[in-house]
């Protein structure tokens, strides 16, 4: 209970208190008029004419090795410039986004899907007046895009440093959702880091900012009105805001525009690895005391990380001192990484940590995967396991890439191998370290092992590797 006290009430709220703001000040929020006032001259909307895309840009597939029940999967969508009834025919395409001016001879910060494939931009300043604007440069990975406009003395914004965000901490976003300049929404920074499945090279900044179509490559700002991100994406089953928004950190996009003003393209680092996460059943069978870290399924040949000396199975555990909670923020890290730089990783190798060094090398575009075919040998049975397997022809083998082993498996019944979650189509390559070229050494890997043993399985499936976790049955 609070009492009175001289005929002065005491007053307490619960948001004063978390944010270490007084309500008897007269507000329990920050003071987002003034810091709307001083940031809104260097925001500005961006609009274009173009012919129709595909659409991709708005609902794009997700990539094929994206698991099934990945988190948020199948909603993940990009949503600006989206076009409902009543549009414009296809030759009269327009779109809208938001952007916002970093140098004041006329560079402007916008997401690619904004004008991409655009035939004119327009760019729409504070005081109304309007220029054609050039596209210097776009970047697909980062989904950023910088233009010029032919105009001098611009006001400009003030750069933060997204790497000292916190969660929980106030930040506010101007743009033109719907196309109405200029408006501005509150929020709270949600989470950090976030890898989302179709960004690997981004650790996106999730907040509860309301971000609507129109809002697209527009600032995020922190209560000083330093910008921290570009708003690019929302989680949504409308279309519309649902509560979760994206943001580019500005240490990525600034690092971006910057390779886009002076070379008109962005290098990114390779190490050339495929990983994957892992999960409890991974660490078990590795030892590992908690799941951390990205596994590397495969090692592309010729690249750094082969040149290094990584290994199938290795754990990297840290990349340059940061250790690494998934397998997902490794991808920003390489790609932040200038090419031609040393990195130094923490693997865990056969139950130890070994230290190796590698030479990153210049990312380039990703290559297709092949996929799996139908059976084509005799089947050979292991009951134990649950699992009909065949070796694998020589012509199976060139087509699916495998240098040496692997056997494809034909037939799942229940038993170890299903609740390993192996699938007809799968090729087993690898069983605890192991190569598996038959139905026999199969046999004969799996008869030494420990009953009860979490051992890690590699196969290879849909043209991708992938480790996991099979329990050893007693009956084998």
């Amino acid at each position: 209970m609070i009492a009175a006290s001289n005929g002065m009430a005491r007053c307490l709220s619960a948001a004063g208190l978390l944010l270490g703001l007084s309500a008897c000040a007269g507000t329990s929020h920050p003071d987002f008029a003034t810091l709307v006032e001083q940031a809104s001259p260097s925001v500005v909307n961006v609009s274009t004419v173009g012919l129709p895309t595909t659409g991709d840009e708005v609902a794009p597939e997700l990539p094929g090795n994206v698991p099934e029940d990945a988190p948020f999967g199948d909603w993940f969508r990009r949503f600006f410039g989206e076009q409902g009834e009543g549009a414009p025919p296809p030759e009269q395409l327009q779109t809208q986004g938001s952007g916002l001016i970093l140098w004041e001879n006329g560079y402007i910060l916008t997401n690619r899907h904004v004008v991409q494939d655009a035939r004119e931009v327009v760019i729409r300043l504070w005081d109304r007046r309007q220029f054609s604007a050039e596209v210097i440069g776009s970047d697909v990975r980062s989904d950023l895009a910088l233009l010029k406009i032919p105009a001098e003395g611009l006001p400009t914004v003030k750069i933060g440093s997204s790497a000292d965000l916190r969660v929980g901490e106030w930040v506010l976003a101007i743009g033109s959702p719907f196309g109405f300049d200029h408006s501005a929404t509150a929020g709270i920074v949600s989470a950090k880091g976030r890898g989302l499945y179709n960004e690997q090279y981004v650790p996106f900044i999730q907040t509860d900012v309301a971000i609507n179509p129109g809002n697209s490559g527009g600032p995020l700002f922190d209560l000083d009105g330093r910008v921290v991100g570009i708003n690019s994406q929302i989680y949504s089953q409308t279309g519309s805001y649902m509560g979760v928004s994206f943001a580019i950190p500005i240490d990525v996009a600034m690092k971006v525009a910057r390779q886009l003003r002076d070379a008109g393209a962005v290098a990114r680092g390779w190490l050339g690895v495929v990983v994957q996460e892992v999960d409890r059943g991974l660490a078990e069978s590795f030892g590992m005391e908690r799941a951390e870290g990205a596994l590397v399924a495969q090692v592309l040949e010729e690249s750094p990380a082969a040149r290094s000396g990584l290994r199938v199975g290795d754990v990297i555990l840290e990349y340059n001192g940061r250790r690494l909670s998934s397998s997902r923020a490794l991808p920003p890290m390489v790609g932040n990484t200038d090419p031609g730089e040393t990195a130094r990783l923490s693997v865990l190798r056969e139950g130890r940590e070994v230290r190796i060094d590698v030479q990153l090398g210049l990312l380039a575009d990703d290559g297709t995967v092949a996929e799996v075919g139908a059976p084509v040998e005799d089947s050979n049975s292991n009951g134990a396991l649950g699992l009909n397997v065949e070796s694998l022809s020589a012509q199976r083998r060139r087509d699916e890439q495998i240098v040496s082993g692997g056997v494809i498996v034909t037939r799942v019944t229940p038993g170890v191998g299903q609740e390993a979650g192996l699938r007809e189509g799968d090729i087993i390559l690898t069983i605890a370290g192991n190569e598996i070229d038959s139905a026999e050494r199969m046999s004969e890997v799996i008869g030494n092992l420990r009953v009860g043993q979490s051992v890690p399985v590699l196969v290879q499936r849909r043209g991708a590797p992938l480790f996991l976790a099979m329990e050893i049955p007693e009956s084998r």
